[in-house]
């Protein structure tokens, strides 16, 4: 009996970033490029690319020629269907960033590694190196090799065993990782390394880094613009970390009312930084407005108000009366370096108009010194607005899940963001190619409320076509930005592109719908298989918060991945959460890109503890997929035991979280 065999390419990273019917039709599109010798070149691809609907009407066949040709200067040089896609997702960046920005992007972290120019900024590798050196010197392992030099390549070096980038990513947001699993000895052969560079991508993705254009080989062959990018937006990730209510409740001073706050909420951080550097200008009596990190502050005009403001007792007169923009700005960091604010440009920068690194330097301002003082009231308004701890994290993993797929939205608050309906159709599109009707669609800024419920109306139509538990629900309840519904309409979406890319692996000979039972299931089986007793009944088993289950899972998937002399035996709290900070590293370590946090699975959130699953379950499936030889592929069965669900259409099927879904609706 044959089985569903699907578009492969041997490099997981590239396979991740597609659905397999984006791959079935770009391998179309692939061989319709073939000359006459039956091989396809890079000069094959124009007028191919310019038809595609990603680029039509964005990038011209001369614009793709161009940019094809900064890669390679051989035209006539033949490529195979991976390039071709590689070539497919660079050519998606830059049309991204020709469109401009949109209010709902995330400049910072959609620019940098997306570009296609290989040419960074020394100015910007000196200042990312000065970070490094500041806050790695005392680190156990890296103090061996700090501080870097920025006129050598050592940074290029040091990061090829991804060490480096993982303790960075820790530095930005604390504990992502758990460094037990890095792995650091003097010498690392191939499969450590590229482990490392995995657990860095993945985790890169868990903390909001956009990393669709780059791979762990990449970070192996340690590609300058690749490591600088991907540095920059973790550094700018560490700076903008207080920019929100949540961390620096203060900021509700920047505001007149309620409705005020919510628009607050729903700013990136950059936005956030702007509008609490046009409040204290106002204050200072600058005139003008800041709009960007750019060319509004070339001047360094608004650099002297600011600080003069902050710090009075540095106050000066002599910045504002020099007509020379670099007199004033060497004064401009003489200042902000009494504030012990210098890390991060030069005085040619300001002038210049670095925009990374203007925006690197009012975010060290505004941690060392943000002059807010709100009121109570506000204060507690902003405290009322909170969501509990479940919300907050199923927030944070379905906004860091969106972000991963790669959309040309960047969303920074779940609740508001989607409330136009549009975030919603891009993911819909990015899962299941073709059932959105873009002709019906508005895109944002979006000025007439019923647009909004036009494009939210769409939304729920096409989640009741793909058998979503949407009773009584209608478009407005995401408009009016109902949590709940939100969080299960999102919760359903993504759980239906899991069990999809496991249908899609060439295993499942019978062409049978994936459900929970069968994730369960085969997750039982694996342990079993490998002469371990754990077993659970559920994914709300309590037996889970020990950690036990979900490592012993992993190390029978890829029985090198787990140190068992980490492994604790998860009695106490302490415990629970080693093991649960253990298990979310490794699998990260192994290839999982998931977004839970360790209590997610010591309080065991069944919805989490099935996308941990499926995902350990995918990655071991296309393993094999990998190592199975095409002759013998239909002879593999899906390594789930006997009693699994004969009947599991996804239309029919009522898990457990079903139910909680259906319930919230």
């Amino acid at each position: 009996m044959s089985s569903f065999v699907g578009v492969l390419v041997s490099d997981q990273w590239l396979q991740s970033q597609f659905t397999q019917v984006e791959l079935r039709s770009l391998n179309t599109n692939f061989l319709s490029a073939r000359n006459q010798s039956g091989k396809v070149t890079l000069g094959d691809l124009p007028p191919v690319m310019c038809k595609l609907k990603a680029f039509r009407d964005i990038l011209s066949g001369d614009d793709i020629k161009a940019i094809l040709s900064e890669s390679s200067s051989d035209m006539t040089e033949e490529i195979d269907f991976e390039s071709f896609l590689r070539a497919y997702l660079n050519l998606q960046a830059r049309a991204t960033a020709k469109l401009g920005d949109s209010k709902t992007s995330s400049s910072f972290l959609k620019a940098t590694t997306t570009t296609l120019r290989h040419t960074i900024s020394e100015s910007e590798r000196a200042s990312y190196v000065a970070h490094i050196n500041s806050f790695l010197r005392d680190d156990p392992f890296l103090k061996d090799f700090l501080p870097i030099d920025p006129s050598t390549n050592q940074l290029f070096d040091l990061a090829k065993d991804g060490v480096l980038l993982c303790k960075l990513i820790n530095v930005a947001v604390p504990n992502t990782i758990d460094e037990r699993a890095i792995n650091t000895k003097k010498v690392l052969n191939p499969w450590e390394r590229n482990e490392n560079h995995t657990l860095c991508l993945n985790s890169a993705k868990a903390i909001g880094c956009t990393v669709v254009n780059i791979g762990t080989q990449d970070l192996i062959e340690a590609r300058p613009h690749l490591v600088v990018g991907l540095i920059s937006q973790i550094i700018k990730i560490q700076l903008l970390a207080d920019l929100n209510l949540k961390k620096t409740p203060q900021l509700v001073e920047l505001v007149e009312d309620s409705k005020e706050v919510e628009e607050l909420m729903s700013l990136s951080p950059e936005k956030v930084l702007l509008k609490w550097m046009n409040f204290h200008l106002k204050k200072a009596g600058y005139k003008k407005e800041v709009t960007n990190f750019s060319s509004d502050l070339k001047d360094g005009e608004a650099y002297a108000h600011l600080l003069n403001t902050l710090a009075p007792e540095h106050g000066t007169t002599n910045t504002l009366e020099t007509d020379d923009p670099t007199e004033r700005a060497n004064l401009i960091i003489e200042q902000a370096e009494k504030l012990d604010c210098k890390r991060y440009v030069t005085s040619k920068d300001i002038v210049e108009g670095s925009a990374n690194l203007n925006l690197a330097f009012v975010a060290q301002i505004f941690q060392h010194r943000n002059g807010l003082t709100a009121d109570t009231k506000k204060l507690s308004f902003a405290v009322m607005m909170e969501d509990d701890a479940e919300t907050s994290r199923e927030e944070r993993c379905f906004r860091l899940w969106i972000n991963s797929l790669g959309i040309d939205t960047y969303v920074n608050n779940l609740f508001e963001d989607v409330r136009t309906g549009w975030v919603l159709l891009e993911v819909l599109d990015k899962i299941s190619q073709g059932l959105v009707n873009w002709k019906q669609a508005t895109k944002p800024p979006i000025k007439m409320p019923f647009r909004k419920v036009e494009n939210c109306n769409q939304v729920i139509s096409i989640g009741k076509e793909m058998n979503f538990s949407l009773v009584n629900v209608a478009g407005n309840d995401i408009v009016q930005g109902n949590k709940k519904l939100i969080l299960a309409f999102l919760w359903q979406l993504m759980r239906f592109s899991m069990l999809q890319l496991l249908k899609n692996l060439k295993f499942h000979a019978l062409g049978k719908e994936i459900t929970d039972v069968d994730i369960l299931n085969w997750a039982n089986s694996k342990v079993k298989s490998v002469g371990r007793k754990s077993q659970i009944e559920s994914f709300k088993d309590k037996n889970i918060s020990t950690g036990k289950f979900f490592l012993e899972l992993l190390s029978a998937v890829e029985p090198r991945v787990v140190n068992w002399s980490l492994v604790t035996k998860g009695i106490t709290d302490e415990d629970k959460k080693l093991n649960a900070t253990y298990t979310i590293s490794v699998a990260r370590k192994l290839g999982c890109s998931i977004f839970l946090l360790p209590e997610d699975i010591i309080e065991v959130n069944q919805k989490m503890m099935l996308t941990l699953t499926a995902s350990i379950m995918y990655w071991s499936l296309q393993k094999k997929a990998e190592n199975s030889d095409s002759n013998t592929a239909e002879n593999d069965d899906m390594d789930a035991p006997p009693e699994a669900t004969p009947d599991g259409d996804i239309a029919s099927t009522t898990s457990e979280v079903e139910k909680e879904a259906e319930e919230e609706s």
